[in-house]
């Protein structure tokens, strides 16, 4: 599956490290770079795109206003230099917040993001993904882990959180009381997960659909699981709360 993505930012070499870490992502395939939101906007009229990949701070339009006025906008991934824009990219549903620099590998986890949005989402006839049928190797719902001298399959929708543990990752199901223990690290297991997955913790990732309560500063999984949210994490779990809250 080849996902056709955008390209905006107003700095020419920002721009340029963009297009150069599409171009090393072997599902993306760039569809246009653009130097501004207006420039982006009038492509857009003529046609269509899977994801963007979008700075905020840009002259004439910025680019929150920009996603903002799309009737009907792609799938965002932010990048910007400025981390206060944070919750509000969380708040227009964006996929993923790249702060400058980033690398790569930060780089390829949003793409990752963007691959597991396209794949649970829909097939719409004349999207440029549709009609395209996902290999073995890209759908989401299964991970294989290895634990001990054994390669175990792990549905993701059976994880309720993963914790990790200096070099391991205790990995806690829903369909066992022991956790599957591998050799791995977060920020390996984080690129791989779907959306509804977030890191709350440096220690802690933990699926979003099995929250039954947050309380303070930790989140309730049941009545003998309690998972601390860090500081470093509060300001974004707030923000996918935000999304979610009814009521005053």
């Amino acid at each position: 599956m080849m996902i056709r993505v955008l390209a905006i930012d107003d700095e020419p070499l920002a721009l340029q490290q963009i297009v150069a870490y599409i171009n090393k992502v072997p599902f993306l395939e760039l569809a246009a770079q653009c130097q501004s939101a207006l420039e982006a906007r009038k492509f857009l009229e003529n046609d269509t795109v899977d994801a963007i990949f979008c700075d905020i701070n840009m002259p004439d339009l910025n680019g929150m206003d920009f996603v903002k006025s799309l009737a009907v906008p792609p799938l965002v991934v932010f990048t910007t230099a400025y981390s206060e824009y944070a919750v509000e990219g969380f708040r227009v549903n964006a996929v993923d917040y790249l702060l400058k620099p980033f690398g790569l590998q930060d780089f390829q986890r949003a793409a990752n993001r963007i691959r597991d949005r396209l794949d649970n989402a829909p097939r719409v006839v004349g999207s440029s993904v549709a009609d395209t049928p996902a290999s073995p190797a890209d759908t989401p719902d299964v991970l294989f882990l290895k634990t001990d001298y054994r390669i175990v399959k792990v549905n993701i929708s059976d994880i309720r959180y993963i914790e990790g543990m200096s070099e391991y990752l205790k990995v806690w199901l829903d369909t066992d009381a022991k956790p599957i223990i591998t050799l791995l690290s977060m920020k390996k297991m984080e690129e791989r997960l779907p959306a509804n997955f977030m890191r709350i913790h440096r220690s802690y990732i933990v699926n979003l659909n099995k929250i039954e309560e947050v309380n303070k500063n930790r989140v309730i999984l049941d009545k003998d699981t309690y998972l601390p949210i860090g500081d470093l994490y509060k300001e974004a779990f707030q923000a996918y709360l935000d999304t979610k809250f009814l009521g005053k």
